[in-house]
């Protein structure tokens, strides 16, 4: 059986989040993103809870590079808004350029430490 791109991708997601789990104290950011759309979570592991989400999809801009810059911008100022200054990033499997990239980078930038 011939490993397809998505399989390779879901090994490297097991074995980022056997060493990657969110507290109430620093959670997790976890990143989805498709062909149509980029969105991000922030996760209490302990607690198996959803704190904060957003979505390209739910803000002005395409599915680019400069739109993930500005949903992290956006998402770093919710997390600030919820007191929340410390998480753990989960890039998901995916290589860490382009919209992951970008969407970090901004999200530093916005105050938030990981």
């Amino acid at each position: 059986m011939q490993t397809t791109r998505n399989d390779k991708r879901k090994h490297r997601t097991r074995r980022i989040r056997a060493k990657v789990s969110g507290t109430a104290v620093r959670p997790r950011v976890n990143v989805y993103r498709s062909l149509t759309n980029f969105s991000v979570q922030l996760i209490d592991d302990v607690a198996g809870k959803t704190l904060l989400s957003g979505s390209i999809s739910g803000m002005k801009g395409a599915n680019s590079v400069a739109g993930a810059g500005a949903l992290g911008s956006d998402f770093a100022q919710k997390c600030t808004a919820a007191d929340i200054q410390n998480v753990v990033f989960d890039r998901g499997g995916y290589k860490y350029h382009g919209k992951v990239k970008a969407f970090a980078d901004a999200l530093r930038e916005g105050g938030v430490k990981f």
